[in-house]
């Protein structure tokens, strides 16, 4: 495999919506090919989700985008937008520094305070300004990641399984939050789950990555808001199973 890093250009096309654009994509890892020859756009305002079994790529895929993956083996063409934010599955804040600190972290201007306040506000965490990371639950560490990444206005927002952590009450709010959030904010959305419920749920459009290729590319085209018990609903869901080799009745 080329140790070419396919980085053509970090910078999308002047009034071409395409947010990101993967030609020929490949990734690797010593002789195991981990992405083979993936083509892929995801336009502006555009939220997708990525589902797989373990090891099938999920993960390299997204770091590709953020171009987190340095080092590794590579070849094709990828586009990809400088304004881009990453949200982990650990909240990943700071412990020394007080929530506001963590969410303008880096961010440049004078307005950098008050524009980390109304984003934890968007959050619900308004007053919380001065809080520690510890005395915050789960939850609500992932809104103050969520507003650390939407506070600096991304075009691209790649989100990795950033809530398999949670508990399902929580889980349901923070799908509610990340819509609403989505709505408002209008960036292209990559999103990395196990969980076909939730790629339902939430995405315009669901891809299944499958030894390094895409098997199913799925527009979800359901009203708001989105019921388990609708016909639909079922019926993209059982389709996602099949594509993952599920079977009917088992757990994704």
């Amino acid at each position: 495999m080329a140790t070419d890093t396919g980085r053509l250009s970090t910078t999308t096309t002047p009034n071409d919506s395409r947010v990101v654009e993967a030609r020929g994509l490949s990734r690797g890892f010593d002789d195991r090919l981990v992405l083979d020859n993936i083509d892929l756009d995801i336009h502006k305002g555009e939220f997708v989700a990525l589902l797989g079994r373990s090891g099938s790529g999920k993960s390299t895929l997204l770091r590709a985008f953020a171009e987190l993956d340095d080092g590794v083996l590579g070849s094709g063409d990828l586009r990809v937008p400088r304004a881009r934010a990453v949200v982990f599955q650990d909240s990943r804040l700071l412990p020394w520094a007080r929530v506001l600190d963590n969410v303008i972290l880096g961010l440049a201007g004078r307005d950098a305070s008050a524009r980390g306040r109304a984003a934890l506000a968007e959050v619900g965490l308004e007053g919380r300004e001065r809080a520690w990371p510890k005395e915050l639950s789960g939850g609500e560490q992932q809104r103050v990641a969520l507003a650390r990444s939407l506070v600096r206005e991304p075009e691209l927002l790649l989100a990795d399984e950033p809530f398999g952590a949670l508990d399902a009450l929580t889980r349901i709010r923070m799908h509610v939050l990340l819509r609403d959030l989505c709505a408002r904010h209008n960036p292209a959305v990559l999103l990395v789950t196990h969980d076909v419920d939730e790629a339902v749920l939430l995405a315009d459009r669901v891809l299944v990555l499958d030894n390094g290729r895409f098997v199913a590319d799925r527009q979800i085209d359901l009203p708001s808001p989105r019921r388990h018990g609708d016909p639909r609903f079922v019926s993209h869901r059982n389709a996602l199973l099949e594509a993952l080799g599920v079977e009917e009745g088992a757990h994704a």
